[in-house]
């Protein structure tokens, strides 16, 4: 592979971060307080980097196992349908994160956080133990497996503290 299109396929997970990141900014401009903006955020992030750059894992390693198998480094096994289900289940969790309450969203990226998190230990390793440099098991996936989780919880948190953010509940009680 040469290395312009090396780069591409190590980079393009990254889009997953990107494109919501855009869709978050340009959508967030006309939002009325920063608490709308913060739920704007958190959606797009839900949708675009969970949910779909998730299905899109999914789609790919069913319809193409042995070129994905081949991007991360690895012969075809088992396992690849596994890792395909496996992001099925995150794709389903980041749809759902789309109205779900703060303290899901915080579920949902912990619970998406120990598949990628864990993922990315392995990539480290294979990469370090035995010099594994594919271009999807370094690069742009790591920074996705790091962020995607990461970034939804840190929202997420930030939507619980916000003052305004009262339980309902709570809210309905006190009327």
């Amino acid at each position: 592979m040469d290395s312009i299109g090396y780069v591409a396929q190590s980079a393009f997970p990254v889009a997953w971060i990107l494109v919501p990141a855009l869709g978050a900014s340009v959508r967030a401009r006309r939002a009325r307080s920063s608490r709308e903006r913060l739920e704007i955020w958190q959606r797009w992030w839900a949708v675009g980097a969970f949910g779909i750059g998730s299905l899109w894992m999914t789609v790919a390693f069913l319809l193409f196992p042995d070129t994905m198998a081949t991007a991360i480094g690895f012969h075809r096994t088992p396992f690849v349908f596994e890792i395909a289900f496996a992001n099925l289940g995150l794709a389903v969790m980041g749809f759902r994160a789309v109205s779900a309450s703060a303290r899901e969203r915080i579920t949902i990226g912990l619970g998406g956080g120990m598949f990628l998190w864990g993922a990315v230990v392995g990539h480290l390793y294979q990469w370090f133990a035995n010099g594994d440099h594919a271009p999807d098991n370094t690069g742009g996936v790591l920074v996705n497996d790091l962020l995607i989780p990461a970034v939804m919880i840190v929202l997420a948190v930030r939507s619980l503290r916000r003052p305004e953010a009262a339980p309902r509940a709570a809210v309905e009680t006190a009327a």
